[in-house]
């Protein structure tokens, strides 16, 4: 009798797991938006991190080019945005793109690290819900004064 009593019990669980079990993968796309200093193309010791910069989500098909997901995502202090995705886009090219900069001095958007491509479902390997997209940044009007000798440390273009 008391194992009468347990069946719908049981039942009920049975039934909540497959929910979970079946329920859409949600994934969070996140990324860092930057304010190139130097007007280098990339991160550097200069680069301040940009809070409240606006980037936008856009996953195209890959074979009609239709746009079939977007999002938008605001940074936070540390010039960090989140951006939740529902379901997986497998058959999508998904990218994140620099919209807008509330620093006045600092809205240019850059050419080589205006976009990062993303990965955005869970056929990959990846036991993580999180992808981590490429930094993105916009240019300072004015380099720094310390650039010049800054990106000396770098040696670029020199060849040994």
């Amino acid at each position: 009798m008391a194992k009468l009593r347990l069946l719908p019990v049981v039942a009920a669980l049975c039934l909540a797991l497959a929910g979970v079990a079946l329920a859409a993968p949600k994934f969070v796309i996140q990324g860092r938006v930057y304010c190139d200093t130097c007007r280098a193309g990339f991160e550097t010791v200069a680069s301040q991190y940009i809070p409240g910069a606006t980037v936008k989500l856009e996953c195209r098909h890959y074979e009609t080019d239709s746009i079939e997901h977007t999002a938008v995502g605001v940074t936070d202090g540390t010039g960090t945005y989140n951006i939740e995705v529902e379901d997986s886009h497998e058959e999508e090219i998904c990218e994140v793109s620099l919209v807008k900069s509330p620093v006045p001095a600092c809205s240019e958007v850059s050419g080589s690290r205006n976009r990062a491509r993303v990965l955005v479902t869970g056929r990959n390997g990846l036991a993580s819900d999180v992808r981590y997209a490429n930094s993105l940044g916009f240019l300072k009007d004015e380099p720094l004064k310390e650039c010049g000798l800054l990106l000396q440390q770098y040696a670029l273009g020199v060849d040994d």
